[in-house]
C-alpha cells in the first residue's frame, strides 16, 4: 500500500495536493455540468466574487457569447466575448465596485416574464457587491468592513451586519430581477455551504433582523459610524425567505470545500499515505486551532511505529485572525500564515512533521500570497535569518515572518474560492 518512507517528498507532496485541490474547484470544470441548455429568450448573466470572471468564461464556454456585467476583484479577470468583467477591491470595497453594483441592479430591474437571470456567486461577493443602505456613504460601509475583518469576528457574523446594510445583499440582487427567472451558481468558500452565507446571499431569503446585526457588532466590540447605528434601527431591508419576488429562484453549489479536500485525499492515497479529513467547515482562532492541531499531529507521531504509512490530516473551514498588540504585521498575516506560524511554533521542530495552509483564492487575508509551508526546520531558519518566531506571532506578522524564514506559498490569482486548505504530512521515524 504505502511507499517506503524515504521516498516522499513531503514539501512536493503537500503543494501538489493544494495545487489539486483548487483544479477541483477551478469553474471551467464545475460550471458547464450545471448549466441547462441555453434558454430561447433573453438572457442576462450577473455575478461577483473571485470566482466570477472564470464562472462567467466557463458560461460562454458552454452557452457562446452572453450579455451581462460580473465583478470580480482586481487581478482576476477574464476574457470573455460578450460578459462585462469589472474589477475592484476586495476586501474592503471601493467605487468601481459600487458603480458597477448600480448597473447590475439596473440590468436586472429591465428583465421580465419569460427571462433568465443567470447569476454567479462566489466567496468575495460580499466585498465586491456594493450599494449602501440609505443613509449610508462607500466610506461607511470601508469602515465597518475594515473593523469587521479585524474584529476577529467569523465570517458568517460579519455578513449579517453586511447584508443589513446593504441593498443588494439578503436576497436583494434575486428580488431585483423578479419577475424574471434566476439560476444562482455558486461556489462555496462558508463552512457548512449555507447559499444564505455564500458572497452574503445575494440571491437567497434571509430571515436574520437588524437587531442580530447589533448583537454581532456588540459581541465582538466592533465600532462603527453614527450612521450605520442609525441604518441598523431602520427598517429591515433583506429580502425574508418565502417572499413572492424569490419564488422563481434556484440556487445551486457548484463546487464546495470537501470535494477539494476528497479530490485531495485521492491523490495522497495514490502516494501511499493514509488520510484522515478532520472536517471542511472548521472555523476559529487561526492560532488555536493551530495549537490543538499541532498537539494532535504530536500524539500521533509518538504512537505511530517506523515503518508505518505516512499519515495525511486534512481540514478545510475558515479561521479567522484577530489582531494583536501594536499591529507590526500590518494586518496582513492572514488566517492561512498565521495559522502555519502558530503550528510551527507549537510543534517546536518535531522531526517528521510537515504542513501546509493556504487560501484556495491565493489570497490569504489581504495580502497576495496564497499562505505557507512549514518543517521540523522552519523555526531554525527563521532564527538563522534573524526573526523571532513568537513575536512575529504577537504581531500577526505572519507573512513576514515566512517571506525572511522561507515557506510562502504564491500562486496567483487562482481563479477560484473555496476557502482555507491544510494539511499535515506526519511521516513515522521522520
Amino acid at each position: 500500500m504505502s511507499q517506503p518512507d524515504h521516498k516522499i517528498d513531503p514539501p512536493r507532496l503537500l503543494r501538489t495536493l493544494f495545487d489539486r485541490a483548487v483544479a477541483r474547484a477551478d469553474p471551467m470544470e464545475v460550471v458547464p455540468a450545471h448549466l441547462p441548455p441555453r434558454p430561447e429568450g433573453r438572457v442576462v448573466v450577473v455575478g461577483a466574487g473571485k470566482a466570477s470572471a472564470r464562472m462567467a468564461e466557463a458560461v460562454e464556454s458552454a452557452w457562446g457569447p452572453c450579455e451581462g456585467l460580473v465583478i470580480t476583484r482586481y487581478g482576476h479577470g477574464r476574457p470573455t466575448q460578450g460578459i462585462e468583467i469589472v474589477e475592484a477591491s476586495h476586501p474592503v470595497p471601493d467605487a468601481a465596485g459600487a458603480a458597477a453594483t448600480a448597473r447590475m441592479l439596473d440590468l436586472l430591474r429591465g428583465l421580465g416574464e419569460g427571462d433568465l437571470a443567470l447569476a454567479l456567486i462566489s466567496g468575495g461577493a460580499s466585498a465586491l457587491l456594493v450599494a449602501p443602505a440609505d443613509g449610508l456613504t462607500l466610506e461607511d460601509k470601508r469602515r465597518v468592513n475594515a473593523a469587521l475583518l479585524a474584529s476577529g469576528a467569523p465570517i458568517d457574523r460579519m455578513n449579517v451586519v453586511r447584508k443589513h446594510l446593504s441593498r443588494v445583499k439578503g436576497g436583494q440582487l434575486a428580488a431585483a430581477a423578479h419577475p424574471a427567472r434566476m439560476l444562482a451558481l455558486l461556489i462555496s468558500d462558508v463552512p457548512g455551504d449555507d447559499p444564505a452565507f455564500i458572497g452574503s446571499g445575494p440571491t437567497v431569503g434571509d430571515g436574520s433582523t437588524p437587531e442580530d446585526a447589533r448583537a454581532v457588532l456588540a459581541r465582538w466590540s466592533v465600532a462603527v459610524p453614527e450612521p450605520v447605528t442609525a441604518a441598523l434601527g431602520a427598517a429591515m431591508g433583506v429580502v425574508p425567505p418565502g417572499d413572492a419576488r424569490l419564488a422563481l429562484v434556484e440556487n445551486r453549489i457548484v463546487a464546495a470545500p470537501a470535494q477539494s479536500l476528497e479530490a485531495a485525499a485521492e491523490l495522497a492515497r495514490s502516494e501511499g499515505c493514509e488520510v484522515r479529513i478532520l472536517g471542511d467547515r472548521i472555523e476559529g482562532e487561526a492560532r488555536d486551532v493551530a495549537g490543538d492541531h499541532a498537539a494532535l499531529a504530536l500524539r500521533e507521531q509518538a504512537e505511530r511505529a517506523a515503518g508505518s504509512p505516512p499519515l495525511l490530516l486534512l481540514s478545510g473551514g475558515e479561521l479567522t485572525v484577530t489582531q494583536r498588540g501594536d499591529g507590526t504585521g500590518g494586518g496582513t498575516g492572514g488566517p492561512n500564515a498565521e495559522y502555519a506560524l502558530a503550528l510551527a511554533v507549537a510543534l517546536d521542530g518535531a522531526p517528521g512533521i510537515h504542513a501546509i495552509a493556504c487560501d484556495t483564492d491565493g489570497v490569504d487575508g489581504a495580502a497576495e500570497i496564497a499562505g505557507a509551508v512549514i518543517g521540523p526546520d522552519t523555526l531554525a531558519r527563521a532564527r538563522a535569518a534573524g526573526v523571532d518566531p513568537g513575536r512575529a506571532l504577537d504581531s500577526n506578522d505572519a507573512h513576514g515572518f515566512f517571506a525572511a524564514a522561507g515557506g510562502q506559498v504564491v500562486t496567483g490569482p487562482t481563479l477560484t474560492n473555496v476557502n482555507d486548505f491544510r494539511a499535515i504530512l506526519i511521516v513515522p521515524g521522520g
